[in-house]
C-alpha cells in the first residue's frame, strides 16, 4: 500500500469534530491576534490611546503608523517564526522540551552580533564589510552559520541523537568563543544587551516585510512536510516502512527551522520560551497532527509575543521592560506549572 493510500484512508477515519474544533481554534485565535494588534497600536509611552482618536491628530496618527503598528506586527511575525520552528524542532527531535534554538543558532548569532560590534571599533577598512552588513545580517548569518556548523559536526541529518549533541557542543562552543570576544573588546557588552534581552522596539515596516516573507514560505513547507513529523513521531522505523524519504524531507525540514529562527533572531534579539512553549499551548487545546500543529503553533506564538509585548509597554511604564525577560518568565512558570501538573 502506497503512502497517498495510507494517507487517504487515514483522512477518511478522521472524525468530523476535530476538524471543526481545528477550525473554531484557528478562527478565535486569529480573532485574538486581530484585538492584540488593535491594542498594541493604542499603547504608547502615555498610555492608552485609541486609535480613532489618534487618526484625528496627524502626529499622532504618523506615530501610531509609524513606530506601533510595525512594531505590533512585528511581535506577532516574530512569534509566528518563533512558534512555527518550535513545533518543526519538537517533531523532528521527538522531544516536548526541544526549543528553535536547539540546533546553535541562538549561539551563532550572538558570536556575529559581538564580533560585529567589536570590529566596528576597529578602523574603517577592517570593519566596512560588517557595518555594510549591519547587526541584523550578522546575527542572521551567524544564526545560519550556527547550524551549518551543527550540520557539519553531526555528519549530515541522518541521525537524531548525532544532531541534538553536535548542537549541544555547539552552543558551548561559539558561546565560549563569543565570551573571549567580549573579554577582548568590554565595550560590545553595552550593544549586546538589547540584542540578548530581545526587543521588539525598533521592528519597522521592512522588517515586517522580511518575516512575511520568510514566514509565508516556511510555514506552507512545514504543513507539506507534516506527514514526515507524524511518521517520526512512530519512530523512524515506522517513518521507513511508510516510503517516506527521510534524509531529504528532514534536511528540508532543518531548512525551515534554521530560516525561521534566524530570521526572527535577527530581527527581534533572543526571545525564549515562546518557541517552547506554543506548541505545548496547542496540543492542549486541541489534539492534532503536525499538519495543523505547525500552523496553530505560528498563530499562537505570534498571539503570545503580541500580547507579552504589550505588558512589557505598560507594566512599568513610561520605561520598558524586555520582552525576552518578560517571555522567559512567563513561559517558564508556565512549563514549571505544566510540569507540576503532569507529576501530579
Amino acid at each position: 500500500m502506497s503512502t497517498a493510500q495510507i494517507t487517504i484512508q487515514q483522512d477518511a477515519r478522521m472524525p468530523a469534530a476535530p476538524r471543526s474544533r481545528t477550525r473554531v481554534l484557528t478562527l478565535v485565535l486569529l480573532a485574538l491576534s486581530l484585538l492584540a494588534a488593535v491594542i498594541g497600536a493604542s499603547v504608547g509611552s502615555t498610555g492608552f490611546e485609541s486609535v480613532l482618536r489618534a487618526a484625528q491628530d496627524p502626529v499622532a496618527w504618523q506615530i501610531v503608523t509609524d513606530i506601533r503598528l510595525p512594531r505590533t506586527l512585528g511581535a506577532w511575525l516574530t512569534g509566528a517564526l518563533l512558534g512555527l520552528a518550535g513545533a518543526v524542532a519538537q517533531g523532528l527531535f521527538r522531544n516536548p522540551l526541544a526549543d528553535p534554538f536547539l540546533l546553535g543558532s541562538a549561539s551563532g548569532a550572538m558570536l556575529a552580533v559581538a564580533v560585529a560590534l567589536a570590529l566596528w571599533g576597529a578602523p574603517v577598512a577592517a570593519a566596512s564589510w560588517i557595518a555594510k552588513l549591519g547587526l541584523t545580517g550578522a546575527a542572521f548569518v551567524g544564526a545560519l552559520g550556527g547550524v551549518l556548523l551543527t550540520l557539519l559536526l553531526a555528519q549530515g541529518v541522518q541521525h537524531t541523537l548525532r544532531l541534538l549533541l553536535a548542537g549541544v557542543v555547539v552552543g558551548y562552543v561559539l558561546g565560549a568563543v563569543k565570551d573571549l570576544v567580549t573579554l577582548a573588546a568590554p565595550d560590545v557588552l553595552t550593544g549586546m544587551l538589547a540584542f540578548v534581552l530581545g526587543n521588539t522596539g525598533l521592528i519597522g515596516w521592512e522588517a515586517c516585510a522580511v518575516m512575511a516573507a520568510v514566514l509565508l514560505p516556511m510555514a506552507l513547507l512545514a504543513w507539506a512536510l507534516a506527514r514526515v513529523l507524524d511518521g517520526l513521531s512512530l519512530g523512524e522505523a515506522t517513518a521507513h516502512s511508510l516510503g517516506l524519504p527521510l534524509a531529504p524531507m528532514r534536511a528540508a525540514l532543518i531548512g525551515v527551522l534554521a530560516l525561521a529562527t534566524g530570521t526572527a533572531v535577527a530581527q527581534a534579539g533572543l526571545i525564549g520560551f515562546v518557541g517552547l512553549a506554543a506548541p505545548h499551548l496547542v496540543r492542549g487545546m486541541a489534539r492534532v497532527t503536525h499538519g495543523p500543529l505547525v500552523l496553530l503553533s505560528a498563530v499562537t506564538g505570534g498571539l503570545l509575543l503580541a500580547l507579552a509585548d504589550v505588558v512589557a509597554r505598560v507594566v512599568i511604564a513610561p520605561q520598558e521592560l524586555p520582552v525576552g525577560v518578560l517571555t522567559a518568565v512567563l513561559g517558564g512558570s508556565y512549563l514549571l506549572w505544566l510540569m507540576y501538573r503532569r507529576t501530579r
